[in-house]
């Protein structure tokens, strides 16, 4: 019986080079057709590990942890500027599917900034926020505005300490007026002051004093207030049917 040859069976082209462009593992710098170009790790063609991103169009460039092919971990992103050409730090701090996430600090301009916490790429928890203005506020914040509790110092020293609702001042808090030595002390409300009372707080150490104390606020005549009180009371009782006596536990002592 005759040998018959088989001949050898090979792979389509197209399939060989597919399994060759497969990513996995450190690989030097690839680039994209749009001019991107990344250089680090990769696990199942996903960038996955440490590698530096840069992003051409957005003059971009992230160092730092991924996963799963999103900034995952660790990392810094920074902005390329044209003037100095060279990359400036942006945000460096933690991230979690893409996005802004743990303890992280951001740089708004040269001279604000912002440390703190991150959730979901807003500002989130307890941070601490430079103004280029020079004020300063660091306390609780929500979804990238102030809330909770928080104190905010202004550039020329005065400050407020009390509770924040939604960026506003909200709730009980209190103001320094040091540079004239007074305080005020209330209730908020959407970031207008709407019951309260004002003192003097280091009156005699203020640059710009107010000409004349603030006296304390007191009754001269405490008796003479029950007794009109009662006599109130005692009128609007009996104008509705019902005995004095019941308010018998109004008289002054």
């Amino acid at each position: 019986m005759p040998f018959l040859k088989t001949p050898k069976r090979t792979e389509p082209l197209a399939k060989i080079w597919n399994e060759k462009a497969q990513k996995c593992g450190l690989r030097h710098t690839v680039y994209s057709v749009n001019g991107d170009q990344y250089t680090g790790v990769w696990l199942d063609n996903k960038k996955h590990g440490t590698g530096t991103q840069v992003w051409k169009r957005a003059g971009l460039l992230y160092d730092g942890d991924w996963r799963r092919g999103e900034r995952d971990g660790r990392g810094t992103l920074s902005r390329w500027h044209t003037d100095e050409k060279e990359y400036k730090k942006v945000y460096h701090g933690g991230w979690k599917n893409n996005k802004m996430d743990g303890f992280g600090t951001y740089f708004y301009t040269r001279s604000s900034y912002y440390e703190g916490g991150w959730k979901e790429g807003r500002r989130s928890g307890w941070g601490r926020m430079q103004y280029e203005s020079g004020d300063v506020y660091q306390g609780q914040w929500l979804q990238d505005q102030e809330n909770g509790q928080g104190m905010l110092c202004l550039a020329n020293k005065n400050r407020y300490e009390g509770g924040w609702k939604d960026g506003k001042r909200d709730g009980h808090g209190k103001f320094f007026f040091l540079d004239r030595g007074q305080l005020y002390e209330g209730f908020w409300v959407d970031g207008v002051a709407k019951c309260g009372t004002v003192s003097d707080f280091g009156r005699d150490e203020a640059p710009q004093p107010g000409t004349y104390p603030i006296p304390e606020i007191c009754l001269s005549d405490v008796k003479s207030v029950l007794t009109e009180a009662r006599s109130s009371c005692v009128r609007s009782v009996n104008a509705g049917g019902q005995s004095s006596s019941r308010v018998s536990t109004l008289t002054p002592t």
